[in-house]
């Protein structure tokens, strides 16, 4: 997608009565349009790293005729997200935009000698009078006009809204891709097109897991590549104790035929999702064009793992930001095909561009049954008990913690990850013969244990039937265990999967009254980890997306969402529900 994402719209208003008022105020509307055009080009990258690109009207916008003109040029260049700015009163109806589908805020300048704060009530009258919901962006303190300086709670809420409206637009045209079907029954891998098309604006694509071995098979995929990836993978994936019972071991030749056979899977999956012009020198030019899929999934369990390698070592290799071609943005691939976890790692990977990390949300652990199982008491962070995260293999091996961020361990952008931190990363992964009794066809799975400290957030999109998708949030932190109480509990799972042992951050209300109360109300059996906490982001996406937020631990002034959810109601979790059922989806 290099250099074909979309770009954020800056729509410079002004005051269009000429004689003396417009005149006054030109050079000032046009400034406070490229100075926040400057500000998301420093401040915010394209999941490739590329600086974010605006495009500013040609003129200032006081009327109709100008309103029509700045909406031809966004549609010309590709814009997916609509902010207007202005330091004075302008005609509201006749300048806003009136796109139904672009996420659009806009920011009315504090000022006295030109009111842009009455310009912003009026217009986000208008916006919600006639059903298109605006985020509207006003600093707190006065600033004179002509004053430059973006203060820093109006810089806060221009670049949350750019980060989630961008999130949005790129979403928009892009595919999942479910290869395979549905697995163990897990409700997130029957995928329906209506959530993926009304709500997100994607496309679903569907083939069968049969494509994998005729691909294999015909050789249709990059063989010299594959020698490439094999190399590497001997190289820097280290194969552990095979814990299987003896009589349930592969040989090891059929051992070495798994390597191979699990990353050729690896590849293919990649091509299938984004193409690969190789494949069309080979012959194979339908193949070569891929599915133009942003997320994916595979099944996997059980109709595939039965009798062929698992897909733990693919989904990983796939889900980090490295591989055997260098460092490069992480893919978004779900475990088991859950596509709602797929979606869930898609919000926190288009909102920080760094890598997911896709979990079980497996067990909480009291203080007391910790107690009884290890002797040791849980202090400090874990006074309360905590949940463990764990899934067979397939997160990212950046979920080891391995990368630094002001020398404390963290998920980083491709783009800030060394060539050593990758290697850290590999280094503390190593890959299992796989369970035989889940993986009857052998396979690897990953084992890493996430770095303590790191702040993370947890999320999960969830479909209730008669309403729809609903998102919840945890932010948290991960802890590290003394390393006898962590060996005690993890091996009472599978000492060949990944763990991450996680405590949210409690409010001593519903939901976060208490850890057993974050797990007991999780509302699936999986949840996509994120770095850093991202709620307040994660919360202002699903309200362009028009997805109630039933559960979350954000603080009440972080939440930033369109101005009409304050005429819903006093509360905001149920005036969230009803502003989200009023609209409906945001492409239907």
């Amino acid at each position: 997608m290099k250099n074909n994402y979309p770009k954020i719209g800056i729509r410079p208003i002004i005051d269009g009565r000429l004689g003396g008022v417009r005149e006054s105020l030109e050079n000032t509307t046009m400034q406070m349009a490229r100075n926040v055009a400057a500000l998301y080009t420093q401040r915010l990258r394209y999941p490739d790293g590329s600086p974010v690109e605006s495009v500013i009207a040609d003129s200032c916008i006081g009327g109709v005729a100008e309103a029509a003109a700045c909406a031809a040029k966004f549609s010309a260049q590709q814009v997916g997200v609509s902010l207007s700015v202005t330091p004075c009163w302008c005609y509201g109806s006749e300048t806003m935009d009136t796109d139904p589908v672009l996420p659009k805020a806009i920011w009315g300048f504090n000022g006295t000698e030109r009111p842009g704060a009455v310009y912003l009530a009026a217009t986000l009258a208008a916006h919600n009078q006639l059903g298109l919901p605006a985020f509207g962006i006003y600093g707190q303190d006065v600033q004179d006009l002509g004053d430059e300086a973006i203060p820093a709670d109006v810089e806060e809420k221009l670049l949350a809204f750019a980060r989630a409206g961008l999130a949005a637009a790129i979403m928009r045209g892009r595919s999942y891709l479910a290869i395979g079907s549905v697995s163990m029954g897990i409700a997130g891998s029957i995928v329906g097109p209506d959530l993926f098309q009304e709500y997100l604006g994607m496309r679903n694509e569907y083939i069968d897991s049969t494509e994998l071995i005729r691909r294999i098979e015909k050789k249709i995929y990059d063989e010299k590549e594959f020698q490439k990836a094999l190399a590497w993978t001997r190289q820097h994936c280290h194969e552990g104790e095979d814990y299987n019972p003896k009589e349930k071991q592969l040989s090891r030749e059929q051992k070495d035929k798994d390597w191979e056979y699990v990353v050729k899977m690896t590849i293919i999956i990649r091509d299938l999702m984004t193409g690969n012009p190789t494949l069309a020198q080979k012959g194979f030019g339908e193949e070569a064009l891929g599915h133009n899929a942003l997320v994916s999934g595979f099944q996997g369990q059980r109709q595939w793992t039965d009798f062929l390698p698992n897909g733990d070592f693919s989904e990983a290799i796939l889900n980090s930001s490295f591989d055997w071609n260098g460092i490069r943005p992480p893919f978004m691939v779900a475990t088991e095909n859950d596509s709602l976890n797929g979606i869930s790692m898609l919000f926190g990977y288009l909102l920080t561009n760094t890598a997911q990390i896709f979990a079980d949300v497996r067990t909480y652990w009291s203080p007391d049954a910790v107690h009884r199982v290890t002797g040791w008491q849980p202090d400090g962070p874990a006074a309360g008990g905590f949940i463990h995260l764990i899934n067979s293999g397939s997160a990212t091996l950046d979920g080891s913690g391995r990368q630094r961020k002001d020398g404390a361990p963290a998920l980083k952008p491709h783009w800030q990850i060394t060539p050593e931190e990758a290697v850290d990363c590999l280094e503390a992964t190593t890959w299992y013969p796989a369970n035989t009794g889940y993986f009857r066809g052998g396979g690897y799975s990953s084992k890493f244990i996430t770095e303590g400290n790191m702040p993370v957030t947890m999320c999960r999109l969830n479909l209730v039937k008669g309403i729809g998708p609903v998102l919840q949030i945890a932010e948290g932190t991960t802890i590290s265990l003394p390393p006898k109480v962590h060996n005690t509990l993890d091996e009472r799972t599978d000492r060949t999967w990944p763990t991450t042992w996680f405590v949210p951050r409690l409010t001593g209300e519903g939901s976060f009254t208490s850890v057993y109360d974050v797990m007991a109300r999780w509302g699936a059996n999986h949840g996509a980890i994120s770095y850093g906490h991202i709620g307040a982001d994660l919360i202002t996406l699903a309200s362009i997306l028009r997805i109630p937020v039933c559960m979350h631990n954000v603080p009440a002034d972080q939440l930033f969402r369109p101005s009409a959810w304050q005429a819903f109601g006093s509360e905001t979790e149920s005036a969230d529900y009803r502003a989200c059922s009023n609209y409906g989806p945001l492409y239907k």
